[in-house]
């Protein structure tokens, strides 16, 4: 039964929190529970004293290498010790991180480390292939490290440096190298655009601090939870539960990638208490046909990254008695803005909860973003608080579109309730959101047009009840050209991230624009809609 807050006026107050490096939060919970588990992963456990030990060790033998504060460092690995081990080691030398997706193309792992500018590069063995391709074809004049997991340096790339030969050979004390403010940047991840291939978000220091904190407090985290991590750390929402539980001295569980099986077998292995997801992730649980009793030690199944369908939800939550609930955030904001609150009776799920602590929202008039509206009015959702963004990289422009005045205008619709609770609608944005990633069309229109067969391209997301939106593209070509759409599809998939796949291209005589030349992306998605009520 839902039941009104007593006493809302004091609901998540503003609170003090340090304004202290990133790797404070990690060295703090060390000396608090030094001999604590902070990170399972397969047979392996590492206590607190044994994290910040090796962290010491990497920050050291970077900086013996020569690596200095503000150069970019880029992590291609899938979710594993390592990646927060180095993650930590960076921030300690002030340098920045640009986390890189493991499912990347030679020509995306080429982009980023030439637009970072990336001094080095964490790559895992298993991936190195791919970042030979890159090297081969790209000139990097910047890249002057290259770490790579495991105990030796591969055969096709013996320049690189085992990261276990960092951990080993360098001492494990803490020595500090430079002097970091919380101003100084620390992430530089890459979330795509609107208008074109990825673009870095600059994360401070101060930013993800923060968020860590705002996350444990409005969750009220504490040491004796276990978090099972299997969203990519490449992903911020990712990034923040590694630091997250870090932070608050609890255990966290990481997994490579998603296996539901595996996910129930370590759920009743480690009691896990809370249960990262996505909404896909939250439908396949609903619809396994399996027992889900190994969850019992569960407290929250948490989805974030895309909006959570009602009907899944509600199944899940009944088959397991396990409360599911969704949050909100974007990279811009490191990434948390609202989460529910922690009484079961206080949640609404249809919502995405409630700002976190020291966190403002407002809603603005899609037209203008002048004109703030009154509760219960759909427009563009603004946000201030210490996590947002201090801009994009290299794209002032862009970054004065959407920060201003200190808020930042995420570009997403919704409203408020009248008890505050925050209920996103729509997209102003054009993304495509696949599985709870973000992909954008002008990105896959440009490889479209790579194809010499075409002339023109378009791409939508077309609605689907399991992955949220699949990936639709449309081409108009040559005169004298005959491609097929699968001829052409494979052409583009062979250049792309999995989750960036197109799932259907179709060939059309023209697509519908703009007297100025802008694709009506709208149209296309009306004609999708049309097509498929004519054929139910």
């Amino acid at each position: 039964m839902l039941t009104k807050m007593v006493a809302p006026e004091l609901f998540r107050p503003p609170v003090e929190f340090p304004d202290v490096p990133y790797d404070h939060l990690l060295r703090k919970t060390a000396e608090q529970y030094p001999e604590r588990t902070a990170i399972i992963y397969h047979d392996l456990y590492f206590t607190y004293r044994e994290v910040v030990s090796m962290v010491n060790s990497v920050a050291n033998g970077m900086h013996e290498l020569g690596l200095r504060k503000g150069e970019r460092i880029c992590l291609f690995t899938t979710n594993r010790p390592e990646y927060t081990v180095t993650f930590i080691a960076a921030a300690t030398l002030g340098l920045v991180v640009s986390p890189m997706n493991p499912a990347y193309k030679e020509r995306e792992v080429a982009y980023q480390l030439e637009n970072s500018e990336a001094s080095a590069i964490l790559v895992q063995r298993e991936l190195v292939p791919i970042l030979q391709l890159a090297l081969n074809n790209t000139k990097l004049p910047h890249l002057k490290h290259i770490f790579v997991t495991g105990s030796q340096a591969p055969e096709s790339l013996p320049e690189a440096i085992p990261l276990s030969q960092l951990i080993r050979n360098s001492a494990p004390t803490y020595q500090k190298h430079t002097d970091i403010t919380s101003d100084d940047l620390l992430a530089l991840p890459y979330s795509s655009g609107t208008t074109g291939l990825p673009k870095g978000t600059m994360l401070t220091h101060r930013n993800m601090t923060t968020n860590n904190l705002q996350f444990t407090t409005a969750l009220q985290t504490n040491p004796n939870d276990v978090a099972l991590i299997f969203l990519p750390f490449y992903h911020i929402y990712g990034v923040m539960l590694m630091g997250g539980f870090l932070a608050c001295g609890a255990t966290q569980v990481q997994m490579e990638r998603f296996d539901l099986v595996q996910s129930l077998e370590l759920c009743e292995r480690h009691n896990v208490t809370y249960y990262f997801a996505v909404p896909p992730i939250v439908l396949a649980l609903a619809n396994a046909p399996i027992d889900l009793g190994k969850m019992k030690s569960v407290k929250y199944i948490f989805s974030g990254a895309a909006p959570l369908p009602m009907d899944p939800t509600r199944r899940l939550k009944e088959k397991t008695g396990i409360n599911v609930v969704q949050g909100y955030g974007l990279t811009e904001t490191s990434p948390l803005t609202h989460s529910q609150p922690k009484d079961p009776a206080l949640v609404r799920t249809e919502s995405v909860g409630l700002p976190v602590h020291n966190t403002e929202i407002k809603i603005m008039d899609i037209e203008t973003g002048e004109r703030e509206l009154p509760l219960g009015e759909t427009g563009e959702i603004v946000i201030r608080g210490p996590q947002v963004m201090k801009g994009y990289w290299k794209a002032p422009e862009e970054t004065a579109r959407v920060l201003r005045d200190g808020w930042l205008y995420t570009g997403d619709v919704g409203y408020l309730d009248a008890e505050g609770y925050t209920y996103i609608v729509d997209r102003k944005k054009e993304m495509i959101k696949y599985k709870g990633f973000g992909v954008a069309p002008a990105e896959l229109e440009s490889l479209l047009m790579e194809h010499p067969a075409v002339m023109d391209s378009a791409v939508i997301g077309v609605p689907d009840d399991e992955a949220g939106e699949l990936i639709k593209g449309f081409v108009v070509l040559r005169p004298g050209q005959n491609a097929t759409p699968d001829e052409i599809m494979t052409f583009a998939n062979g250049k792309l991230a999995g989750y960036k796949r197109f799932h259907f291209i179709e060939q059309i005589d023209a697509l519908p624009k703009t007297a100025s030349g802008k694709i009506l992306r709208r149209e296309l998605k009306e004609r999708e809609k049309a097509l498929k009520l004519a054929q139910e």
